[in-house]
């Protein structure tokens, strides 16, 4: 439950620095966790990115400055991070639906985003299958493409990767490579540093590396594998919020901070439905 605690405690930390600088490294040092997997983990679990959030709650704040006082809507965008009023009229609108200044009239219609409280989610019925493996360092040899630290826009960027590549004859090499346990096609987000941030679409395979393609090596570890009959690709998001709040919480594993694989079933070299996987690296939880 710790790591519940601790996103809690990166929350009040941007709700403290509303209308100050907020450093996304300070966020994730506060939840014990690198700058790009706590962007990660909170747009699976919050449904935005984490800039979305930040961007929807001061401007909340600051709807609500505009309608109780009678500071200048320069002063307000100031405050709140905006050196721009074009940026902050842009930014306003994309919350509210109207501009900075028709807020301050009564009766403008405004909306509010309050602060995210992380808790356990209860349910009932709804069993996640789930087995876990240890394994061996697992090799990958594949394509990929650049990420930032960014989630929103790696979020618009991968599915055209996706896209893109499965209509290339580089799709039919990687799925002829997989001759390892991990069998199919696997997606994979690999951080190593906030300048070498990379999206694989590869294959787990022991052949040489073909021309064009890389190579990556995720270390060995605990893995947690939970099995979708049904093609994953579209509820890989609900698969990580449902571990993230209803599994880890009272597993007694933590989470590793490893690429996390998304296995794709495939035949005759074509992506299929079928029996998909997501496999997430956890660790055993620290005793205190």
């Amino acid at each position: 439950m710790k790591w519940l605690e601790n996103l809690s405690s990166a929350i009040e930390y941007i709700e403290d620095h509303l209308d100050k600088e907020i450093s996304y490294d300070e966020v994730a040092r506060i939840a014990c966790c690198s700058t790009y997997y706590f962007q990660r983990i909170f747009s699976y679990i919050a449904g935005i990115s984490l800039s979305e959030y930040i961007r929807r709650r001061r401007m909340t704040q600051a709807a609500f400055e505009l309608q109780r006082t009678d500071k200048k809507v320069l002063d307000v965008a100031l405050k709140y991070g905006y050196s721009s009023p074009t940026s902050f009229n842009r930014a306003f609108q994309n919350v509210h639906g109207i501009a900075p200044f028709v807020a301050k009239s009564m009766g403008s219609k405004l909306n509010a985003y309050p602060a995210i409280k992380f808790s356990v989610k209860i349910t009932g019925g709804n069993a996640m299958s789930y087995y876990i493996e240890e394994k061996e360092a697992i090799r990958i040899v594949g394509v990929r493409t650049p990420l930032i630290e960014d989630m929103e826009e790696n979020q618009k960027s991968i599915p055209y990767f996706w896209e893109d590549t499965v209509q290339k004859k580089e799709f039919q090499t990687i799925c002829s490579l997989s001759n390892q346990q991990l069998h199919g096609v696997l997606g994979i987000s690999v951080y190593e540093n906030p300048k070498n941030i990379f999206y694989y679409i590869a294959s787990a395979t022991d052949q040489p590396v073909p021309t064009g393609m890389y190579e990556y090596e995720i270390p060995a570890c605990t893995w947690v594998v939970f099995e979708n009959n049904g093609r994953l690709k579209e509820n890989v998001q609900s698969v990580f919020r449902r571990f993230y709040t209803e599994w880890l919480p009272f597993s007694g594993y933590e989470y590793a901070g490893l690429p996390d694989i998304e296995v794709y079933p495939i035949h005759d070299k074509k992506l299929v439905s079928g029996h998909s996987e997501v496999w997430i690296a956890i660790k055993k939880e620290k005793e205190n």
